[in-house]
């Protein structure tokens, strides 16, 4: 395990997490949601976990619970200091403006979070396609949490409205042998076509396939340039179960090469998700 006083030396000026959840237990929540959280995690805490750590920025996602409500989010990146960028959940007919005031307010992208559905949203229909529209106009870039069997024609759809992509948590490939799924491959065809991210994130959440393997092959279509490194904090359903050194062990095992890393982990997230810049 790394020793929390051999961090700093370790972490490279401007690092970033990328993917990280602030929640209210007292929230209202959503009907169709495959979760629920069991704690409190404040943007207080998230940012005392990030100076510990060593860690400059972080990306905060919008959880499924809450449905399209980001009161939780704007609240927390107003407080934050301009350390923190958001991705939010919205109802497809959002309008322009709606999304401008977020944009206003730290947000960076739109989640698609989609999985455990038995019938997923129509990406072709006509909303979708304006929504996509919105998010290329404002420099918004998608997110995708969806198993990687369904991952295709969605993936295909958004890359086709030219709006950047960030697919969460390797992809979610199907089953042990997930490297070599069709959804795996075509995620990495995207990547290598240069306008795919993947979040090198929450391996406890994969179906049996080796992180390790994945974050290999995900690494050479790009370079590692189109890769961001994710604690997926405060690891909801795993609470009790991982820790932040754990994830910060894991990426140096993955990525054991110092420069590859430190794309990973500080220049692609800037480049990506805007940290250190402006709001605009």
């Amino acid at each position: 395990m790394t020793d929390l006083s051999d961090i700093a030396s370790r972490i490279p000026a401007g690092a970033a997490d990328c993917h990280a959840h602030v929640i209210k237990k007292d929230m209202p929540l959503a009907s169709n949601r495959h979760s629920q959280p069991a704690r409190d995690a404040s943007v207080e805490e998230y940012l005392r976990v990030l100076d510990t750590h060593d860690i400059t920025y972080g990306l905060l996602t919008a959880p499924s619970f809450y449905g399209a409500n980001n009161e939780v989010l704007v609240q927390a990146l107003a407080q934050a200091g301009g350390r923190l960028r958001g991705t939010a959940i919205v109802e497809p007919g959002i309008t322009e403006n709606e999304l401008s005031y977020l944009q206003e307010n730290g947000v960076c992208g739109i989640r698609f979070n989609w999985i455990r559905r038995d019938v997923l949203p129509d990406i072709e229909s006509g909303e979708y396609q304006r929504l996509l529209a919105k998010a290329k106009n404002l420099g918004f870039h998608i997110e995708i949490y969806l198993e990687g069997e369904f991952l295709p024609p969605v993936l295909k759809a958004v890359n086709k409205s030219g709006v950047r992509v960030v697919v969460d948590h390797f992809g979610h490939p199907e089953g042990k042998d997930g490297v070599n799924s069709q959804g795996f491959h075509v995620l990495l065809d995207a990547v290598e076509a240069g306008n795919t991210w993947v979040k090198l994130s929450a391996p406890f959440r994969l179906r049996g396939s080796d992180p390790a393997t994945l974050v290999k092959k995900i690494l050479a279509q790009s370079n590692g340039e189109r890769a961001v490194w994710a604690t997926d904090w405060p690891w909801v359903g795993h609470e009790d179960n991982i820790t932040y050194i754990d994830c910060l062990d894991w990426l140096f095992d993955w990525v054991p090469d110092k420069t590859a890393r430190d794309r990973v982990l500080a220049e692609n997230a800037q480049r990506l998700f805007g940290f250190g810049a402006p709001k605009t």
